[in-house]
């Protein structure tokens, strides 16, 4: 049984496509009896078959070695296309996150889209989202892993524009996807240049190779930096973030599973690409320097932000710069403990918020206030994944701060002072809108704002659970640190940063002595944070324009010279065709006399040479 559950666990991306396709049958040009509902239920049935076979695949696999296996693509002309899938207790692990988040998502999804009419559609897209991040955690090879996050890349598109007869959602749908494609491109180079280096796509064997590998520097940094572009825009780092932001104009179930393990797929992949980036220093000093102006820039643009969902989407750009700078660093292990608490937290940020949002008909954080009374649960909610997501002990974020602490102490002390910066920040960002949205006196938009009924209620409170419990769950894992050999002082300096950030958050918004909203002494300061940093702008005055301008070229061009050109070739055609045909009358001798005429031209000017030297 042991066997057979680990050899059969490709079956886990396999059950939710099964209900994508089920998905189909339960359109409402083909059902009107039933509509569409059936198909959230027989999703969310696949979800639960994945999730109980990765928690019941989890034990078997962990301290064990992990397990190969091999599945055939394609044999042609001696080339052979094999998918490598790898067993172990990390990518079960990473399947177990991905389904039950998704399975929580899904039952959140039935209350909050209850009077939606695209079910089918929702569902379907949710469950393609869920087998492409299974199989990328299964998946061992660079080639396939890139084809899995294309298909990740369509499915957020398709997601984002679920309500398509907003301008807006086409617009963000739109502008995701096109965004993405920038860093899946320069990937795509990088997938095609390493295989002719190394000889292999398999992340293990890349691994290998790259410990003896004799590469020039510069081929190294080229190849690295095209590697790293495509988890740049998965992850939304700067300046391919802005792509997370137009994404919230999607349902918000659907913000749940991009906000916490979509956007991870890019760190995981960069994870899995550590060894290989390792190779070129500049390639290393590129993801640190990237995944700082993130953390720092997405911290502070999220403060200035008024819309709720826009206020969290630049918290996880932030948090996914942390990883970056874990990877930049050589700390996989806390890069992966990052994700896995960031991945809690930020969904059951999301979660609460949307609950909020729900009831409230408004995102507008200047619309909202005096909720506590009201929403007592949210609230708590709220602060459990506020909780998870800095560093406040015991809970998970503090964990993985603190291990990522330790090691940048090690090797660059100065990237503890930006860690303590963000993480300050960022309980400085999130104190904020928890004030802005339930202290103070109710507002017109909050007077009638009870909690959510079980289907949206019950979903948001087993988040809390295990975010709570997540610390436990790792200590029973022995992923934890045993309390004899805990780094005091780091922990006490990020404990600090984090009251002192959260606490000032609690008495500039929670408590009432201030008045809002708050305005900065410099203007333009403040308008360049809440303008995301003029980067709309700057897309639009350079890649916007050279593309704007170079299209207009090229149609020019096309029109002009080449449509010009066949148009010629047409009038001549057309007008010698028109004279030639008065020239036809009939009269046979007429035509010998013309095809005599034109052999004796064409005798002329093949002996004119001759004439020329008999006559000189």
């Amino acid at each position: 049984m042991t066997q057979f559950l680990l050899q059969t666990i490709w079956l886990i991306p396999c059950y939710t496509i099964v209900g994508a396709i089920a998905s189909i049958v339960w359109s409402p040009a083909l059902i009107r009896r039933t509509g569409t509902r059936p198909a959230g239920y027989v999703n969310l049935g696949m979800t639960f078959l994945a999730f109980i076979h990765s928690l019941a695949a989890f034990p078997l696999a962990w301290q064990h070695p992990a397990q190969q296996l091999s599945v055939s693509w394609f044999q042609v002309a001696g080339l052979e296309f094999t998918l490598p899938l790898e067993i172990s207790a990390l990518t079960i692990g990473a399947s177990l996150v991905v389904t039950g988040l998704n399975l929580l998502a899904q039952v959140y999804a039935i209350g909050y889209l209850e009077m939606d009419w695209g079910w089918s559609r929702f569902f379907a897209l949710l469950a393609l989202f869920e087998a492409g991040m299974c199989s990328l955690a299964f998946c061992n090879s660079l080639l396939f892993g890139y084809m899995i996050l294309e298909i990740l890349t369509l499915g957020t598109y398709l997601m984002v524009g679920t309500w398509f007869n907003q301008s807006l959602v086409v617009t963000g749908a739109r502008d995701a996807f096109l965004t993405k494609r920038v860093g899946d491109l320069f990937l795509l180079m990088g997938v095609l240049a390493i295989y002719p280096l190394a000889g292999t796509w398999n992340f293990d064997e890349l691994a290998q190779w790259a410990e003896t590998a004799t590469i020039n520097p510069e081929i190294a940094t080229l190849v690295g930096l095209a590697l790293l572009a495509g988890p740049m825009g998965k992850c939304a780092q700067f300046p391919l973030h802005l792509w997370l932001d137009e994404a919230m104009e999607g349902p918000v179930p659907s913000t749940i599973l991009r906000n916490s393990v979509v956007v991870a797929t890019g760190a995981w992949v960069l994870i899995k690409l550590e060894p290989l980036l390792a190779l070129s220093p500049v390639v290393l000093t590129t993801i640190i320097t990237i995944g700082s102006l993130t953390a720092v820039g997405g911290t502070l643009i999220a403060i200035a932000q008024i819309d709720i969902k826009r206020s969290l989407s630049y918290s996880v750009s932030a948090y996914m710069g942390l990883v970056f700078i874990a990877v930049g660093t050589g700390q996989t292990d806390a890069a992966l403990l990052l994700v896995l608490s960031h991945a809690l937290a930020q969904a059951l940020l999301v979660m609460s918020t949307g609950s909020i949002v729900l009831n409230s008909i408004t995102q507008d954080l200047t619309q909202l206030g005096g909720l506590w009374s009201r929403r007592p649960i949210s609230g708590l909610c709220y602060l459990v994944g506020v909780a998870g997501l800095i560093s406040l002990p015991p809970f998970g974020g503090f964990w993985a701060l603190l291990k990522l602490a330790d090691g940048l102490w090690a090797t660059q002390p100065w990237l503890v002072a930006l860690l303590l910066l963000v993480n300050g920040l960022t309980a400085f960002s999130l104190m904020r809108e928890f004030g802005l949205i339930f202290a103070g006196s109710p507002k017109p938009m909050t007077q009638r704002s009870p909690e959510n009924f079980w289907l949206v209620t019950l979903p948001m409170m087993v988040l809390m659970g295990l975010t709570l419990h997540l610390p436990l769950i790792l200590q029973s894992l022995a992923l934890l640190p045993s309390w004899a050999t805990l780094n005091q002082d780091m922990a006490l300096l990020l404990i600090w940063s984090s009251l002192i950030g959260g606490g000032i958050g609690a008495v500039v918004y929670v408590g009432q002595g201030i008045p809002k909203p708050i305005q900065l002494p410099w203007q333009r300061l403040q308008t360049f944070f809440a303008f995301d940093l003029y980067t709309p702008q700057l897309y639009r005055s350079s890649i916007v324009f050279c593309v704007d301008w170079a299209s207009r070229l090229t149609d020019w061009f096309d029109r002009k010279i080449i449509d010009g050109a066949v148009n010629l070739v047409g009038l001549v055609s057309l007008f010698s065709g028109e004279a030639l045909k008065y020239s036809n009358s009939g009269q046979g001798q007429f035509y010998m006399l013309t095809i005599t005429l034109g052999l004796a031209a064409i005798a002329l000017s093949m002996s004119w040479s001759l004439v020329l030297q008999l006559m000189f």
